[in-house]
Order: structure tokens, then C-alpha cells, then sequence
């Protein structure tokens, strides 16, 4: 399991835009998954699993195997109900769990901002789950036709997340720092007095 402590803080430095644009990948995971609370960010090692609709017991699962720093990467199916709360939150904590992720439906929001547990989650929901069926831990998922295994990069932000194969961290980690370099070159640039069309070379459409 690769450890991605150490680059944590410069990955939330570039973004997930960057992350996202540097790798070259289908890397972006569905738009409508988003931060449960204003200034959510996170990033480290993914450990995905499925849900049944409605059922949360592979999460509970998942809590008891991840490792320190992972991030829990749940396939929900997109069914809105409340997979997660205040009581899976302090779990994950306890165990040094980074975050969720999820294609599905969170519930007690205001806790998990008091806790500054990151999640990123597709809806909200007060409605909860049975506990019945796990259909996979710790194995592949696909969410929104981005394949995730265990131990690839996870990055999340207000702009959304981004998931790059762990084979692909370094190249896509070096053409990050290029292009956070470049644009803050560009941006020197127009502070000093350029425009965007000088600077890109733009011309009119006619």
C-alpha cells in the first residue's frame, strides 16, 4: 500500500483541476459528488468497496480494514440515503481514516463539520440503511466509468475529485508542478500589466 503522507499538503496545492489536467486521464469522478461542508479538502490512498442500495455493511466493513490515511471510496450506486453519519465518523477518526468518498447519501452534516471529517458525497440524506449485504471490500469499483482499485491516488476539493492510478502518481505529480509553475508565471504576467490575449497569443474569431 503505497503511502501518500508526505505529498499530502503539495497534492491540495495543485487541486484536483490541475491533477486532473496533468494526468491526461478520465480521472475526474461525477461533478455531482461534492463537499458536505464549506472548505472540505482531501487526499490520500484509496480504499474502495460496494454497497448494496440502502445497505451500509460494507462500510462498517471497510472502517475496521482501512489503513491509516486511506480514503474510503464507496460505490452507492447513486442511491441517496444516509450510508454514512456522526457514528461512522468517529470511528473512522479512531482509526486514522482521511475521508469518504461516496456515490451515495450522507446524513448528520453538521457533525461531521464539527468533527472536520472530510466527505464528499453525491446527496443527503436523514433515511437509514440496513446492514445485511457487502458485495466488495478493499476490490476494484468503477464510479462514473473511472476505475478505482486500492492504493490509487485520491484527491478531493471544492472543485470535486479526482481518482489517478497509483502507477501514474509520479508522471502525474511532475506535470502538476509544470503547470502550477507556468500559470504562476501568467499570472505574474498580468499582474505586471499583460492580458490573457497577449500572454496566449489569442485572436479574434472573425
Amino acid at each position: 500500500m503505497p503511502a501518500y503522507q508526505y505529498l499530502i499538503d503539495e497534492l491540495l496545492r495543485h487541486g484536483t483541476s490541475t491533477l486532473c489536467e496533468a494526468s491526461g486521464l478520465p480521472t475526474a469522478l461525477d461533478y455531482n459528488i461534492r463537499p458536505v461542508w464549506p472548505g472540505a479538502t482531501l487526499a490520500g490512498a484509496a480504499f474502495p468497496l460496494r454497497c448494496a442500495p440502502g445497505d451500509n455493511l460494507a462500510i462498517h466493513l471497510a472502517v475496521a480494514q482501512a489503513e491509516p490515511g486511506d480514503v474510503l471510496v464507496v460505490d452507492g450506486h447513486g442511491y441517496i440515503a444516509g450510508y454514512w453519519g456522526e457514528i461512522l465518523t468517529v470511528a473512522a477518526q479512531a482509526r486514522g481514516i482521511a475521508g469518504l468518498v461516496i456515490d451515495g447519501g450522507v446524513r448528520d452534516l453538521a457533525a461531521l463539520e464539527s468533527h472536520k471529517f472530510p466527505v464528499f458525497a453525491r446527496g443527503i440524506a436523514m433515511r437509514a440503511c440496513i446492514k445485511l449485504h457487502a458485495p466488495s471490500v478493499g476490490e476494484p469499483i468503477v464510479i462514473a466509468d473511472v476505475a478505482i482499485a486500492r492504493g490509487d491516488l485520491i484527491v478531493a476539493d471544492g472543485d470535486g475529485v479526482v481518482a489517478i492510478p497509483q502507477a501514474q502518481v509520479e508522471r502525474t505529480l511532475a506535470g502538476a508542478r509544470q503547470r502550477t509553475d507556468k500559470e504562476a508565471a501568467i499570472m505574474q504576467r498580468l499582474r505586471a500589466g499583460e492580458t490573457t490575449v497577449q500572454i496566449l497569443g489569442l485572436k479574434s474569431g472573425k
